[in-house]
């Protein structure tokens, strides 16, 4: 790999010292590089959004172990989350490139670095798709709810479908035409999302003149799965948690738009899980105190969505269409950013040529230096992702638990590697130190637990489950792996070698004239 041995000081030295070390990892610096450590913050704690993932998956919660299960699996899951996401930043401080995950990869592998590249581009791919998905659709199904409720809007099966492709198509055109408006919403998005959270609690708490007991908030369980085993419903139960922690990946997919992406790259993808953890739990117990006796109707909503009418119960009509209108804009803060990083990864592994028409999705628009395709690529790809929901009950939990297995994956590939093959890291300026091999395989360990429970059945008994309420998440993971396997067998392992580089001193020098910073002192050695 190439290395940077000096980068003078000087007050252009930090945009210097970014450029000149994403051509050391071997890649010219094509997107614009204009994010702040906050903004790279934003983009994970935006895609994380609790307010898109808690709300959308809180009645899968009420069903599938009820109050304790979604209290203090909330907990328990963050604390292994933030295990995971340790794992993670200590590898993007040392390689902070768009490509991410799969890029560390082949860096980290002693042999076959191409075939450990390949499947954790694939599975981040399968994850990053499925996630859209999951945030754009679920978006769909409250405001879907909302216009039930103000307008006399049937939200049918086929209306739900509807809105999720105008949300998916509105959030395309914010990421093509509106560069810097995303930027800026991304910004706004996390004092949307903390505020929201306080304004919600605020309200449920205040307005309502009798809350749940702590003993139901903190203790009591359901089960209304069909399955007798509560240890089963408290282990697939933990979906809802799981579910509303991805996505913070973000961060280092955005890392070469990023000034000072060792740091704040790491910085980005620890703090928004952290900071999402707390807001969450006050969320959650906010939202489950408000519940006074009408726990039944809530799942039987006529919106169709637990949390409306859990709003509308405690604080009325229009005070519960406010609260539901909160969550939706957060919902759509959520899925634009999602589909930002979505097309990020896209165009990373596209640039390596390990896409289909890989130089179709690679393209940057000239004018705005964003990469068009790969925004519409994820933004279909998402879209048909929704589709089974057509005839399946369950399909919106099995797009989750896609997004959660595809992701995680990927997430722990890296970790692994880097546990395994010690010597082939160069810690970077943000690290865990002797903390290091602790927290690697815990969260090894960890991942491999929730890829298997994602796969399980979600509604029982066993006997009773039909193609109707099937989790489809193995058939979707199995398409992808059995597409991206064959496909290396037969063809990509004779010519995919991994991230292609791209620059070298004498691009860095014209990137850097161009954009009046002078040259640096730079010496690039050797090449992998």
């Amino acid at each position: 790999m190439a290395t940077v041995d000096e980068v003078p000081a000087g007050t252009n030295a930090a945009m210097d010292a970014d450029v000149a070390r994403l051509h050391a990892l071997g890649y010219a610096q094509e997107l614009r590089r204009r994010m702040g450590g906050f903004s790279n913050f934003a983009v994970s704690f935006t895609i994380i959004s609790i307010l898109s993932g808690c709300l959308t998956l809180y009645g899968y919660g009420m069903n599938t172990g009820g109050p304790a299960e979604m209290v203090w699996g909330w907990v328990f899951v963050g604390v292994m989350t933030t295990i995971v996401g340790l794992g993670m930043a200590e590898v993007c401080s040392s390689m902070p490139t768009a490509g991410g995950l799969y890029y560390w990869s082949a860096k980290l592998a002693r042999r076959n670095g191409a075939a450990w590249s390949w499947f954790t581009g694939w599975f981040n791919l399968l994850g990053q798709v499925a996630v859209t998905a999951g945030i754009d659709f679920g978006m769909a199904q409250f405001l879907g709810a909302f216009l039930s409720l103000t307008t006399g809007y049937t939200a049918t099966r086929g209306h739900t479908v509807g809105l999720f492709a105008c949300i998916l198509l509105l959030h395309a055109l914010l990421n093509i035409f509106g560069v810097r408006l995303v930027s800026l919403l991304s910004d706004v998005s996390v004092w949307w999302h903390i505020l929201g959270v306080l304004a919600i609690v605020i309200t449920l708490f205040v307005v309502p003149v009798h809350h749940a007991s702590a003993s139901f908030v903190f203790t009591h369980f359901v089960n209304n799965t069909g399955f007798k085993s509560s240890l089963y419903v408290v282990l697939i139960g933990l979906l809802m948690a799981q579910y509303t922690f991805t996505g913070y990946d973000a961060s280092a997919h955005m890392s070469e738009e990023t000034h000072d992406a060792e740091r704040a790259g790491p910085r980005g993808i620890v703090n928004s899980i952290l900071v999402s953890l707390a807001a969450g739990f006050v969320l959650i117990v906010g939202i489950t105190f408000a519940i006074h006796g009408n726990y039944t109707s809530a799942l039987a909503s006529s919106t169709g969505v637990p949390p409306a009418q859990i709003f509308l119960d405690a604080v009325g009509r229009r005070g519960g269409e406010l609260l539901l209108l909160i969550a939706i804009v957060a919902q759509g803060f959520c899925g634009m950013a999602s589909v930002t990083a979505n097309s990020r990864m896209i165009y990373a592994f596209s640039r390596d040529g390990a896409i289909p028409g890989s130089r179709i999705w690679h393209r940057i628009n000239p004018r705005t230096r964003t990469p068009t395709n790969s925004i519409w690529f994820a933004v279909v790809f998402a879209f048909l992702l929704g589709m089974p929901y057509f005839w399946s009950p369950v399909a919106y939990g099995a797009v989750t638990s896609i997004a959660v297995i595809g992701l995680y994956i990927a997430y722990v590939i890296p970790t692994l590697l880097r546990r395994v093959n010690k010597d082939m890291f160069t810690p970077g300026p943000w690290n865990l130190g002797r903390w290091s091999g602790v927290i690697g395989w815990i969260g090894v360990v960890w991942v491999g637990v929730i890829v298997i429970l994602f796969m399980l059945p979600q509604v029982g008994p066993l006997s009773h489950v039909t193609w109707a309420t099937f989790n489809y998440a193995p058939i979707a993971v199995g398409v992808v792996l059995l597409f991206s396997g064959g496909w290396w067998v037969l063809s990509a392992r004779k010519w995919f070698t991994g991230p292609r580089a791209q620059g070298d001193l004498a691009a860095i020098e014209a990137e850097l004239d161009a954009a009046g910073a002078g040259r640096p002192s730079v010496v690039l050695q050797g090449a992998d």
